[in-house]
C-alpha cells in the first residue's frame, strides 16, 4: 500500500487531484485509516489511473471517463464516443485557427498604422429579435436624422396604438453600403415586445441573428464616419465577406450632450 502523496508522485499528479477523483468516485483509496484518515492506494489501480488519465487526454469529460471506468462501454459505443471527441477537437482546432488569423490580421494593421487602432472589432453571436420597422428612402445624406426621427416615431406609434411596448435600444438597417450619400435606403427598426398588426408603413418581422463583426463608437456622429471603414478593413483582413445590411444601433443618443452619445455597428459576416 501507498499513502497518498507517494501515489501521487508516483502517477505525477497534485494530491489535490486525487482527492478530487476520489470525490467524483473516479479512482478511490484501496483503504482509509479509521484513526488516521490516512488513504493508502494499491499499485495494481494503477491500470485504472492510466485509463483516466488517457481518456482525458482524448479529451472526454470527467462525467463521460466515470461512465467508462464505473459501468463500463461497448465497443460500438465507446467509438462513438471518439468520434465526438474527434468532432469537438476539430471545433475547437478551427476557433483556434481563426483566432491566430484575426491576430495575424490585427498585427499587421498595427504594424501599418504604427499606432493601436482607434476601434476593436469583435465577432459576436446575435439572436434574432421581433421587431417593428419603416423603411424609407432618403434622397441625401444630411437628410439621415430627421427622416430616421420621423420613422422612428410613426413606427413607435404604431406599436403603441396596437397594445405593443418599444424595447431599447432601436436600431437602423442600412440596405445601401456606407459610402453611399444620394438615395440611401434604410430601415428605422424598433425592437417589440410582441407581434402586432402590420400597416402599410410599419412591417412586424423576426429580425434575423447569426455572427456579426461588430465595433462601438463613443462619441458625436462627427467622428461617426471612421467606424464603417474600420468594420470593413477588418473583414477583409480576416477572410471574411458580409451577407446582408449593416446595423446601426443606438445605445445611447443624447442631442443635448452628443460627445456621451455610443454607436454599435454590426455587419453580419461568414467565412469566405
Amino acid at each position: 500500500m501507498l499513502k497518498i502523496g507517494d501515489f501521487a508522485r508516483l502517477c505525477q499528479l497534485p494530491v489535490k487531484t486525487l482527492r478530487y477523483y476520489d470525490e467524483l468516485g473516479l479512482i478511490t483509496p484501496a483503504r482509509v485509516d479509521a484513526f488516521t484518515g490516512y488513504r493508502y492506494y494499491a499499485v495494481e489501480q494503477l491500470p485504472r489511473l492510466n485509463r483516466l488519465l488517457a481518456l482525458r487526454d482524448l479529451g472526454f469529460s470527467l462525467e463521460q471517463i466515470a461512465r467508462v471506468l464505473n459501468d463500463g462501454v461497448t465497443h460500438e459505443q465507446l467509438r462513438g464516443m471518439l468520434m465526438l471527441a474527434r468532432a469537438e477537437a476539430e471545433h475547437r482546432l478551427h476557433e483556434d485557427q481563426g483566432r491566430m488569423a484575426r491576430i495575424e490580421a490585427r498585427l499587421r494593421d498595427i504594424e501599418q498604422e504604427d499606432n493601436m487602432p482607434e476601434y476593436d472589432v469583435a465577432l459576436k453571436t446575435v439572436q434574432p429579435m421581433l421587431v417593428a420597422a419603416c423603411r424609407i428612402h432618403i434622397p441625401k445624406n444630411d437628410m439621415v436624422p430627421a427622416l430616421l426621427r420621423t420613422a422612428y416615431s410613426e413606427t413607435s406609434a404604431h406599436v403603441s396604438t396596437h397594445g405593443g411596448k418599444d424595447l431599447e435600444p432601436c436600431l437602423a438597417l442600412w440596405h445601401t453600403t456606407a459610402d453611399t450619400y444620394t438615395d440611401e435606403d434604410a430601415e428605422a427598426v424598433v425592437p417589440i415586445n410582441r407581434a402586432v398588426p402590420e400597416s402599410d408603413r410599419v412591417k412586424v418581422y423576426e429580425l434575423a441573428g447569426g455572427t456579426f463583426a461588430s465595433a462601438v463608437h463613443h462619441g458625436d456622429f462627427a467622428g461617426f464616419t471612421k467606424l464603417h471603414p474600420a468594420l470593413l478593413r477588418w473583414i477583409d483582413a480576416n477572410g471574411y465577406r458580409i451577407t446582408g445590411p449593416s446595423r446601426e444601433i443606438y445605445v445611447r443618443h443624447d442631442a443635448a450632450r452628443p460627445g456621451d452619445s455610443v454607436t454599435e455597428v454590426q455587419y453580419p459576416v461568414e467565412k469566405e
